[in-house]
């Protein structure tokens, strides 16, 4: 009876374990606009330039119960577009039962990388992108609209961490909403004038030697948040940006380093020169406001420790706000 019994049980556990062993992948095409700046979005944004933006949804296949709706995680690449140990979180959440879009800001504007420029693709058009995809996808018949995150890394993370700024979000939508923001190295030296931010979790994930987007303007800000809204930070020792891929670290030296920047936000989203305060609204202005500030070159690669509690981490942020 015991042998039967134990049968049953480690045939029920590899059939658990290959519930989700299958995906349904569909792409998903939706229009956007190519705002520069947040004022953009801020001020005018029925007056920017559309764009069709498109992504890949995948869903996993549940044999057991083929209508249900899943919780759904939109990853967002960082400047040097999708790299793998992006896609190894989403593959995680994929057989974790979470369906996952991965947003292609970049290839849907013939754009491979933003590297030491910032400027072909910006923050704000990622972060329209974004919203516009979580309006497609919050209307697709297996998704759970309730139960959305938003992940990111680098300019991704950067992504993530504002479209829970209120006045943005405001301005975008008021039809849907997050519910919850993992930010991978997200650049925090824009410094915001209105500290209104998403009451969804949020959660910062930097390595302490990360001198392309440095950690103490995110330790600033989550400061300055932590008692308004649900925010946190976690650092990593010894880890550079980038902290969570396989690569070694190396020497980038297109990569711009702000480690010696911290740009005022205004409320209507002008992001303002240092000494100048001059809003930096288009590209030449913000090559001019990087003269005062930026260095280039920057330390970029993994750390097999940060990233193996990132991975955990993710896993569990995840898994506790959906």
């Amino acid at each position: 009876m015991h042998k039967i019994t134990s049968i049953l049980f480690v045939t029920l556990l590899l059939f658990q374990l290959n519930t989700y062993a299958q995906f349904q992948k569909e792409v998903i095409h939706f229009e956007s606009a190519n705002p520069f700046s947040l004022s953009d979005i801020i001020t005018d944004l029925d007056g920017q330039e559309k764009q069709q933006v498109f992504g890949q949804l995948t869903i996993p296949i549940d044999s057991l119960n083929p209508d249900r709706k899943y919780p759904l995680i939109i990853g967002v690449a960082g400047s040097m577009g999708w790299r793998k140990h992006h896609m190894d979180y989403l593959k995680m959440y994929q057989e974790q039962g979470y369906a996952t879009f991965q947003l292609n800001s970049f290839k849907s504007r013939g754009i491979t990388s933003t590297v030491g420029s910032q400027d072909e693709v910006t923050i704000a058009a990622v972060i329209l992108d974004a919203y516009r995809a979580l309006e497609k996808l919050s209307k697709h018949p297996k998704i759970n609209s309730d139960k959305v995150a938003i992940t990111g890394w680098s300019l991704g993370g950067g992504v993530t961490l504002f479209a829970g700024w209120m006045p943005l979000k405001e301005a975008i939508t008021d039809q849907v909403s997050f519910a919850a923001h993992l930010a991978f190295y997200p650049p925090c030296f824009i410094n915001p004038e209105n500290l209104s931010f998403t009451k969804a979790p949020i959660h910062i994930l930097i390595g302490e030697s990360d001198n392309w987007t440095p950690a103490k303007p995110c330790l600033d800000l989550v400061e300055k948040l932590s008692d308004k809204t649900n925010i946190n930070i976690t650092t990593y020792p010894d880890a550079h940006h980038g902290f969570d891929s396989e690569e070694p670290v190396v020497w980038n030296e297109k990569g711009y380093s702000f480690k010696d920047c911290l740009f005022d936000l205004t409320a209507d989203g002008d992001v303002l020169m240092n000494y100048l305060r001059i809003p930096m609204s288009n590209s030449i202005l913000q090559k001019v406001g990087f003269l005062f500030c930026v260095d280039k070159g920057v330390h970029v690669g993994g750390n097999k420790d940060a990233r193996k509690k990132s991975l955990a981490f993710a896993k569990d942020f995840m898994n506790n706000t959906l």
